[in-house]
């Protein structure tokens, strides 16, 4: 009798914990793909799961730049939740992360959903699996959870879902209509796929820049899971996509992460062949580039996996496809809530394996690590701001890292040379040696030269931290002992003499930008010398700045406050003098210290801008050197009166029906009444080969002539190549974003704070010869100039004698040529100052 009420009991009690929970159509209203859910639903959805189940925990990791709420859920069985932090403490130190003892525990899975906002699907998906891993009749999930825990990430893109979601619930038809020609199948400039600040977060994990990702990473390396999948949105007319990946694979993969992508792709197989449903595998999606959402993962030892969704935004409810078919948001959900249980299924299935294969993986990483390069040195002779910028990074990233012990020399790869050389260590300088857990990870953001396998590839081909952050490093072939690093005392105050003649700032880093941008706006007047020069027995180079008391007069007092105020705030060196007369260079009256005026800076967006390309520069003034600007849009751009702003940047885009011959010969005239036009990539084709303009594709008739039949003989030649081998013929013309190293003028104002070299990433193809009436400040002499990554034969041709950065004088003002993006992404570091002295130092 008392085993009987105890069964029922318990059978009463396992009915509490989930009859009070309702399925996504129960609680929202309408059945799943009938609509799209707003994000503050879906947050009250999971808040509710979690309230009703002992097998849910949900936690806010995070808010966007627009303050919506950031989310991750962890479901497992009931008996794990009591041991869930020791559960994950115990993986951590199974892989070395942590120390201590370990074994073998549980299998983590992390689903991710809705990285591109207009890719909006998978947060659907998200609420169905949730619920299909807490429904009472579902007795195979639950048998799934007593060896797994699943994390479930609804929505990593809230800010660009809900500006897809809006838009489309304003101009869908109803009932909706499936012709593609339809205005709901065709979303408005910027789209929802990127985030507030119109970054794209599936190309962010590696770089971090935006916060989604910061925060999210903060969670990620907290509970490293074995298996993590990207959930995506293709072309309309493509079936679906999932593992395995096509190549290339970096080097650094393993064979057991290749070995179970076959394994759980043929495990989705098995489900999508009972229902008839298309897709692909081996195609398209590669596993190079490392800041993805299947690369990032893979490389922290993960198995890593992109599952791609024929829709995207242009599908909406539905849509009627090339085959016609009816592709509906029903459908869509089907999809990857089918392939997001067959992950979890082949999780549970495998969680011995995933695990002794992941403890091996990071043995191996700390024991036997990959790659020829054993340690990376990190020359103490860089600018403390890039160090302390790159320690950041590395953090982020739980890379571990320390001061040289020794002070020798040693042979290394010098990566300013691109040569093996004798080079001294010493006790200040950055080690980063790859004995440890991450150590596939480091090698990837480290290589010199990136390996690659199959030249066609998805994204760009080279990447190297101290290329694209202009830092002085060494690789060693074996390690090297280093100690930790203790912190920096912060909080710097002016130094020098009290109440001086003028304070003194350095200038090569953005740090001292956003110093710069602190002071103008606290409407300090700053001066800067454009030579180098000595006072008091000090060198400054040219770009310092200079903040004299004169001029200053009105702020009193609060002069030397707001001095020592961004002082401190920004951490900098600055020296207070007591003279304007210089041992050598020219003093501080001279005509070669200008007065750098605050600008007032327009930035154009809206149709025919790259929304990438504008949120690059939006999110670098707003988020990094906290500068105002005033965004124009192109809709409305030809009424404005520009004499208002001294800057106009124009960010990558096809300008073509915005500045016509008419508008050109305009903005020529704001130029040479002083204005500066910043031109940025592919914006620079609407100045190229004008009759206003001095930016020019040929050097001559004779070149164009040459370069013409060049083309038309490639072109020729791809006529006769096989159907099959077209697409990679075609490689032979294009550049996919790599590194060449460029001289530059560190004379000239736009290249202030640089040393007479320059690595940049070259984007594209695109050729400008120099500048026949300008400053030609950075360049690519010769194809030899490629240091990594792939660029074709044909495009190599062309790429001699190249503009890289320029300047184009105009009366009183300027125009500024930056040929390859400094801003890209917000990863290349190197190239931002370039940028600041566009702004602020051309010109002045």
């Amino acid at each position: 009798m008392k085993k009987k009420i105890l069964l029922s009991l318990i059978v009463l009690i396992c009915h509490f914990s989930f009859s009070q929970s309702k399925s996504p159509n129960e609680f929202l209203g309408y059945e799943l793909g009938d609509r799209f859910t707003r994000h503050h639903q879906v947050v009250d959805y999971f808040n509710h799961i979690a309230n009703e189940n002992e097998n849910v925990k949900l936690i806010k990791y995070g808010e966007t730049y627009e303050n919506r709420s950031l989310q991750l859920a962890f479901i497992t069985a009931p008996k794990n939740f009591s041991k869930l932090e020791s559960i994950r403490t115990n993986h951590l130190k199974s892989i070395g992360l942590l120390e201590g003892e370990a074994t073998k525990d549980i299998a983590i899975v992390w689903l991710s959903y809705n990285v591109h906002g207009n890719e909006s699907v998978s947060t659907e998906a998200a609420m169905k699996t949730l619920y299909a891993l807490v429904d009472p009749k579902n007795t195979e999930t639950k048998k799934w959870l007593e060896n797994t825990i699943v994390i479930i990430d609804p929505c990593i893109n809230p800010d660009g879902r809900e500006r897809y979601v809006n838009w489309y619930n304003q101009y869908q038809n109803k009932p909706y209509n499936t012709n593609p020609d339809s205005k709901e199948h065709h979303e408005p400039w910027p789209g929802g796929r990127a985030n507030h600040y119109l970054f794209d977060l599936n190309r962010d994990w590696a770089w971090s820049s935006q916060v989604e990702t910061q925060s999210r990473l903060k969670q990620y390396n907290k509970w490293m899971p074995h298996v993590h999948v990207d959930f995506h949105e293709q072309s309309v007319n493509n079936p679906y996509y999932f593992a395995p990946a096509a190549e290339p694979y970096h080097e650094v993969i393993t064979n057991f992460q290749r070995e179970f992508q076959v394994a759980i792709g043929t495990n989705h197989a098995k489900y999508f062949d009972k229902n008839g449903w298309l897709y692909f595998t081996k195609e398209v999606f590669d596993l190079l580039y490392p800041s993805y959402g299947d690369t990032y993962p893979l490389y922290n030892g993960a198995i890593g996996m992109t599952y791609e969704q024929g829709g995207s935004g242009r599908a909406g409810l539905g849509i009627t496809t090339a085959d016609e078919d009816v592709l509906t948001l029903k459908d869509r959900i089907a999809h990857h809530y089918t392939t997001g249980i067959s992950t979890i299924e082949m999780t549970s299935l495998n969680a011995d394996k995933l695990q002794e294969e992941f403890i091996t993986y990071f043995k191996n990483a700390r024991n036997n690590p990959k790659g020829k390069y054993k340690s990376y040195v990190v020359s103490g002779k860089n600018d403390k701001d890039k160090i302390n910028s790159l320690k950041e990074l590395l953090d982020r990233h739980q890379i571990k890292y320390g001061w040289s012990t020794t002070s020798n020399s040693v042979k290394a790869y010098d990566y300013q040379s691109n040569k093996t050389r004798s080079v001294k260590i010493s006790s200040r300088d950055i080690v980063i040696n790859t004995n440890q857990p991450k150590s596939n990870f480091i090698n990837a953001l480290f290589e010199p030269q990136t390996k690659i396998v199959d030249s066609l590839t998805y994204d760009i081909t080279a990447w190297a931290l101290p290329y694209s952050r202009g830092l002085e490093t060494y690789a060693l072939s074996s390690p090297l002992a280093s100690e930790s690093v203790s912190e920096d005392v912060k909080g710097a105050r002016p130094v020098g003499v009290e109440n001086p003649y003028a304070y003194l700032a350095k200038w090569n880093s953005t740090t001292d930008v956003s110093f710069l941008s602190f002071l103008l706006q606290h409407k300090v007047k700053v001066r800067f010398s454009q030579l180098a020069f000595s006072v008091e027995g000090k060198k400054y180079d040219a770009g310092t700045l200079i903040i004299t008391r004169r001029g200053n007069e009105k702020l009193g007092e609060k002069f030397d406050e707001i001095v020592s105020e961004a002082t401190q705030k920004f951490d900098r060196v600055v020296t207070g003098v007591a003279t304007g007369l210089v041992s050598e260079g020219k003093d501080f009256g001279s005509s070669s210290v200008s007065y750098l005026k605050a600008p007032k800076i327009a930035v154009l967006s809206g149709d025919g801008v790259s929304s990438l390309g504008f949120g690059e520069v939006w999110h670098f003034f707003e988020q990094q050197i906290k500068y105002p600007i005033t965004v124009l849009d192109t809709d409305y751009f030809g009424r404005i009166n520009l004499d208002k702003y001294d800057v106009l940047v124009l960010p990558s885009g096809s300008y073509g029906s915005v500045l016509n011959k008419e508008k050109l010969s305009e903005l020529k005239k704001w130029v040479q009444s002083g204005g500066r036009i910043v031109a940025i990539d592919r914006a620079l084709n609407t100045f190229a080969d004008s009759d206003d303009f001095g930016l020019a594709t040929f050097k001559d008739e004779d070149d164009k002539k040459e370069n013409e039949k060049a083309d038309k003989e490639w072109k020729e030649k791809l006529i006769l190549e096989d159907y099959d081998n077209l697409e990679r013929q075609s490689l032979s013309n294009i550049i996919t974003g790599s590194i060449f190293k460029a001289s530059m003028d560190n004379t000239h104002p736009l290249g202030f704070g640089y040393q007479k070299s320059y690595h940049t990433l070259r984007l594209n193809s695109n050729h400008y010869t120099y500048l026949k009436d300008g400053g030609n400040v950075s360049v690519i002499k010769s194809k030899n100039d490629l240091v990594s990554g792939f660029a074709g034969v044909n495009a190599l041709k062309n790429i001699d004698e190249s503009l890289v950065f320029g300047v184009e004088d105009k009366g009183r003002g300027a125009v500024i040529y930056l040929a390859d993006n400094p801003l890209f992404r917000s990863f290349w570091e190197n190239g931002k100052l370039v940028f600041c002295n566009a702004i602020f130092m051309v010109g002045q």
